[in-house]
């Protein structure tokens, strides 16, 4: 029997798919489980695995063109077998399939525009794409099925039509699909979500010398070396199931309280920041979080991340702290609750029973969404996270 693989959804509201590369070659053997493509999203550049055995075959899907989710792209057939006729086709079992959304074409009932454009096919992402860049749909010629009009046929006629423009002092740098994504999100976020913030100065003594104390065991028993971030995730993961506000999601119904901790860290990738997600961080050991995180990180800078690096986050920690920044704050990532922001270790000169003294001080910002959480609860989470900072041992056990 032969199997389809199709341009899957690897993500909500996903229209298209851009085709990175195979990693296979036309007629060899696939295992199911196996990596097969690569698939730049919205988000990032995922790796999609084989879900049959046998033959790759009849590859279709062209490296670099922008394809509608769900269009069969190749099929899996058993050694000595044809890969199925259009005809046929119909037969066939989907082979790597995800949520699929119809691209169709302008209706009548549709905004008013010109009959060109009402009698051209073109997806909603192109359509978007085209807004943003200032290119005129009824000029675009489409690459898609029948003619449709993708994403990467705006983005060619905006390249052209900025090669012709007249050559200005200024330039202009057309963001990547991560930075839109970024762009799109933030806005969104910072315009809907009743933000708040509470700061707090935290002594990182205890901290330091907890590090220290374990991450020669950590380093021979895992392989890997623990960094602040790593105890910081296990860290604020325990505290966080004493304050399922801060650890929940606002929904259309009401506040949903997550009885997990999934915790996403904010990663400097070329283009963009994206959050690896460390799942079920408050029962995971700090070498179990480092090998996730640094895992996940490797990952993301090579452009290699999987649907299950970045998905279902409750909270997030984003840390600046080796980029010498003593405080900031963070936008929260709907639809959570709050994201914590962590500063520099400095040391820094403080009261110590009523006399100055030096100690290595940190800066924690939490940013949280009043419709969940409110300024108690904030200060609350961030006592006892102070708690945890300056008796590390105590919450590690």
């Amino acid at each position: 029997m032969a199997f389809s693989v199709v341009m899957p959804a690897l993500e909500m509201a996903q229209e298209t798919g851009k085709l990175i590369a195979w990693r296979k070659k036309e007629g060899d053997r696939v295992t199911k489980g196996e990596p097969l493509l690569e698939i730049e999203t919205d988000k990032a550049v995922m790796e999609v695995e084989a879900t049959a055995d046998g033959i790759l075959a009849g590859i279709i899907g062209v490296v670099g063109s922008d394809i509608p989710v769900g269009q069969t792209i190749a099929w899996i057939v058993a050694p000595g077998e044809k890969p199925p006729t259009a005809n046929e086709s119909s037969n066939a079992v989907p082979a790597a399939r995800g949520k699929t959304e119809s691209h169709s074409a302008p209706t009548a009932a549709s905004a008013p525009e010109s009959s060109a454009i009402q009698t051209a096919r073109i997806s909603p992402k192109a359509r978007r794409l085209a807004k943003e860049l200032g290119v005129d749909i009824t000029a675009v010629r489409g690459s898609g099925p029948g003619g449709e009009i993708l994403a990467s046929d705006v983005q060619a006629a905006a390249t052209v039509a900025s090669s012709a423009a007249p050559k200005k002092s200024s330039s202009l740098e057309v963001p990547s699909t991560l930075g839109r994504l970024m762009a799109e999100r933030t806005t969104q976020s910072w315009t809907t979500v009743p933000h708040f913030f509470v700061t707090r100065e935290i002594d990182a003594s205890a901290l330091n010398a907890y590090r220290e104390k374990v991450v020669a065991e950590i380093e021979r028993t895992h392989h890997i070396r623990i960094t602040h971030t790593d105890l910081l995730v296990a860290l604020v993961s325990r505290v966080l199931l004493k304050h399922p506000r801060l650890n929940s999601s606002w929904t259309a119904e009401g506040i949903r309280l997550h009885d997990h901790v999934n915790m996403g860290v904010a990663i400097a990738v070329n283009d963009g920041v994206v959050a690896a997600v460390i799942s079920n961080a408050h029962t995971a050991t700090l070498g179990e979080i480092a090998q996730q995180r640094s895992g996940i990180a490797e990952r993301a800078r090579a452009g290699k991340l999987r649907p299950a690096d970045i998905a279902d986050a409750t909270f997030t920690i984003s840390n600046l702290g080796m980029y010498k920044v003593d405080q900031f704050t963070a936008i929260i990532t709907p639809p959570q609750a709050a994201i914590l922001a962590v500063g520099a270790i400095a040391d820094r000169v403080v009261a110590i029973e009523g006399k100055p003294g030096v100690r290595p001080m940190m800066t924690l910002t939490l940013s949280c969404d009043h419709r969940a959480a409110d300024g108690a609860r904030a200060a609350t989470f961030l006592n006892d996270l102070a708690e945890g900072i300056r008796g590390p041992q105590e919450w590690m056990r």
